[in-house]
């Protein structure tokens, strides 16, 4: 099912600013009366797990969009504030039939979301999100499908399960053998859903960690710090003189992590990959000895994993294709450069950026080796993504300017680089992505194509 098939799902979820279509008082209701229809249609047991982000907004979100899914018979588990894999890890793990979370991840705090996790802990399938789509759009043209009395409910008494947050941090706590006790971690938890539970987690495992940006006011999600920012946690590290061997940052819904040395240089998913990857084959447990990446990541980390006799397939950007890639190679790797990273060698269903920390740490535990020794051979390839606003999403085929500027781009590198031009699967954004051995290249042929864009397509 193509992605152009449906209006309101994107790649991850429902997104829009709030207190706008699709995330008004009357919409979110009638989401969750559709998503509340299809549980009761496809499961045995109608209950649902929810969690939101610490944005603003989230709260009234969450309200109707629990509203809507108790007025169709729903029973509607609140687990507060908690990770977007937090939910995931519930919905597979407590028997609820779906994981419902309330975030717009990475967006400014203006923006929100809805996104779903069938019970196995997946994202729902294009054709399930179609088939709620219909629901939504055939309930909005409904006279009174959400009037008065409906968006007036109170809060749904949701049963605050304590636990639920709880029993997640034990499984993250673990999943990881090493003793992590002997490592200094400058955390920055982006004023986000981590804030809820990484002091915690990182707590119980005894690593000497300092937390900065644990202070969310509703507005400072994401806001110059987080993984959006991943050089302000660098220069804080740097700054700190050689007193922290690492530094961790997360996304506003902390479903992935970026990393920097001891030195303060950033290291994207891209090493991560590389380095997990690395573990995972000497101990027998990379499954056909493959990763799972996509058509972001850098050639410098598919050189590296060659090298190492690994073998890099790509698959379309955003972790829920990755995923699916990985269930069809049987791959226990995958992930994006942008720091979600999936390991299937356990139960995870999606990119954690909490379970990844601790990978991460373990790794570094079990190798005696620094974050920095063990990505030194990563050589990347200068690269440039450059994003430019546009007024509709024309497939770039059918625009011959972009056309003729990409395949221009691409005649010019010759196999020496790579060329990527996509649109946000989330935002009015197209983004272009150029590869090349120099950063002049790489420069000159970006400009050109995000010319051709904005001349022809530009908002």
């Amino acid at each position: 099912m193509s992605n152009q098939s449906r209006q309101l799902f994107g790649t991850d979820g429902i997104r829009g600013v709030a207190g706008e279509f699709p995330l008004t008082a009357e919409s979110t209701y009638l989401i969750g009366r559709a998503l509340g229809h299809d549980l009761v249609r496809n499961t045995r047991s109608a209950r649902a797990v929810m969690g939101q982000d610490a944005r603003e907004s989230s709260g009234w979100i969450a309200d109707r969009v629990a509203a809507g899914m108790a007025a169709v018979g729903v029973d509607v588990h609140s687990a507060g504030v908690i990770t977007t894999p937090g939910v995931a890890y519930l919905a597979r793990s407590r028997g609820f039939a779906a994981g419902v979370v309330i975030s717009a991840s990475h967006n400014p705090w203006t923006d929100n979301g809805i996104k779903v996790f069938s019970g196995d802990g997946f994202k729902l399938t294009d054709e399930r999100e179609l088939a709620i789509e219909k629901e939504i759009f055939a309930l909005l043209q409904k006279p009174g499908a959400a009037d008065d009395t409906a968006l007036k409910i109170a809060r749904p008494s949701l049963p605050g399960e304590t636990g639920l947050r709880k029993a997640y941090i034990e499984s993250l706590a673990g999943s990881v053998a090493s003793d992590l006790s002997g490592l200094r971690v400058l955390v920055d938890c982006a004023n986000g859903a981590a804030t809820a539970e990484a002091p915690e987690l990182f707590g119980s495992l005894r690593v000497q960690a300092t937390f900065i940006h644990v202070t969310p006011d509703g507005k400072n999600i994401n806001e110059g710090c987080g993984a959006l920012h991943p050089e302000t946690l660098g220069r804080a590290v740097a700054e700190a003189g050689g007193k922290f061997d690492l530094g961790v940052t997360f996304d506003g819904d902390a479903d992935r992590a970026l990393f920097c040395d001891g030195a303060g240089r950033v290291v994207n998913g891209d090493g991560v990959l590389l380095l997990t990857a690395r573990d995972l084959q000497a101990r027998g447990k990379l499954s056909g000895s493959t990763v799972v990446a996509t058509t972001m990541s850098n050639m410098g980390v598919e050189i590296a994993l060659k090298k190492s006799g690994i073998r890099m397939v790509r698959a379309n950007v955003g972790d829920k294709y990755v995923l699916e890639e990985m269930l069809k190679t049987g791959a226990t790797l995958g992930g994006e450069q942008s720091g979600h990273i999936i390991f299937r060698d356990g139960d995870a269903t999606t990119g954690d950026g909490l379970l990844t920390a601790l990978r991460v740490m373990d790794v570094i535990v079990r190798s005696g080796r620094s974050l920095a020794e063990l990505v030194s051979d990563l050589k990347v390839f200068p690269q440039k993504i450059q994003n430019v606003r546009v007024r509709e999403k024309i497939p770039f085929a059918h625009v011959p300017e972009v056309q003729r500027a990409i395949e221009a781009a691409e005649r010019e590198l010759d196999g020496n680089g790579r060329v990527v031009v996509r649109y946000s699967g989330t935002e009015a954004l197209a983004r272009v992505m150029v590869e090349a051995e120099s950063e002049e290249k790489m420069q000159a042929l970006t400009a050109e194509i995000a010319e051709a864009i904005r001349k022809t397509l530009g908002a």
